[in-house]
């Protein structure tokens, strides 16, 4: 079993900066890749970006690409989502995800979950 919990999130104005964090708990999960969702009211869970932990190879949606940034750190167990830019149409929870070995945009592909936590871009 993988436990997730995100934080990080909050309010910030419109092209500003948040960092979220996911730490990672149970099994051994340098075997996992992580993953980034968001959902905003309303809508579908969407893919953000997803990064391999053992290799540190990251992918990004589209939208996201250039301005948000994963990363993560070892000796903390914790993956980051670093976000610059950010819109207010990207105002939703962000989740953090895992599933074994390669990462995916596939939301369904994810076996575990974080609880999630709010982002909020004001205009």
């Amino acid at each position: 079993q993988v436990q997730l919990v995100e934080s990080g999130g909050g309010l910030v104005q419109a092209g500003g900066s948040l960092r979220l964090s996911c730490v990672v708990s149970g099994r051994t999960f340098s075997r996992y890749s992580m993953g980034w969702f968001r959902q905003a009211p309303g809508k579908e869970r969407e893919f953000v970006g997803t990064m391999r932990w053992s290799s540190g190879g990251v992918y990004y949606a589209d939208s996201t690409k250039g301005r948000f940034t994963i990363s993560r750190d070892n000796a903390k167990n914790t993956v980051y989502l670093q976000m610059n830019s950010l819109k207010p149409e990207e105002t939703a929870v962000y989740y953090c995800a895992a599933k074994d070995v390669l990462g995916s945009r596939d939301v369904n592909e994810y076996s575990y979950w974080g609880q999630g936590t709010e982002v909020t871009v004001s205009s």
